[in-house]
């Protein structure tokens, strides 16, 4: 079990990925697999363990299984949510709508789901550590109605009042927006902002909109600004 990093890892090409997870042979898995990537791993067997190795460290992704003996992987990923950025990738075996739904919601970037393909698993954390990286300064301001986004700033005002956005909410904003009003599909966004090369959970888009529409909308239920087109996809408006 990994809890302490190398000094210095974070200044060199080396990321550092923490690995929740109660079954110690799927963490072998993972960390063979990860540790073939290049990265440095932390393991951590309950969340309780997690939180308080999170105090000294900070990992570049994290990923969390849902059924930890103890805090529930839910909560771990609100508490993460709610003090920082970091990409938080779930892996369960937990296949159930509700459970992506709730697994977004509380806060997740992504959800893969057990049985997983370690190549698919090892590109989606690429693309979370892709996200991460700073900003370009030369990325032109966004607008739609009310709403603006700064994109070397990673900053978004409503009316202009900051939001607060996670990363990936921050990046669905900016695809929808920079669509010009266009319809996206669901895969059109999961390949663009979550890197899916094939047909991925159409459940993962459409629990972040739901979260994006609480924060953008002044009636989430009747939205004016981010609207759904059935059987297609999304668009953005400019509102009323």
């Amino acid at each position: 079990m990994s809890a302490t990093l190398p000094p210095g890892f974070n200044d060199g090409m080396a990321r550092s990925i923490m690995v929740v997870e109660d079954d110690p042979a799927i963490r072998m898995v993972l960390n063979a697999h990860l540790k073939d990537e290049g990265h440095v791993v932390i393991e951590c067997p309950t969340a309780e363990q997690a939180l308080v190795t999170l105090v000294d460290t900070q990992p570049d992704v994290i990923l969390v299984d849902l059924r930890l003996p103890g805090i529930h992987g839910l909560d771990l990923v609100r508490s993460v949510r709610a003090r920082s950025e970091v990409p938080i990738i779930i892996v369960s075996a937990q296949t159930d709508s509700h459970d992506v739904v709730a697994g977004m919601e509380a806060g997740a970037d992504d959800y893969v789901t057990k049985p997983f393909v370690a190549k698919e698993l090892m590109a989606r954390i690429r693309r979370q550590l892709r996200r991460s990286e700073p900003r370009s300064p030369e990325l032109p301001i966004l607008q739609c109605g009310p709403l603006e986004l700064r994109p070397d700033t990673g900053q978004a005002l409503l009316n202009g009042r900051q939001l607060s956005l996670s990363r990936i909410e921050f990046d669905v904003l900016a695809e929808l927006i920079g669509a010009g009003g266009r319809v996206l599909s669901r895969d059109e966004l999961l390949r663009d902002v979550w890197g899916y090369g094939s047909m991925g959970d159409g459940r993962i888009v459409d629990s972040l909109i739901y979260r994006l529409r609480g924060k953008i909308e002044q009636d989430a239920a009747n939205p004016k600004l981010l609207i759904t087109v059935r059987g297609f996809g999304y668009r953005m408006e400019a509102g009323e």
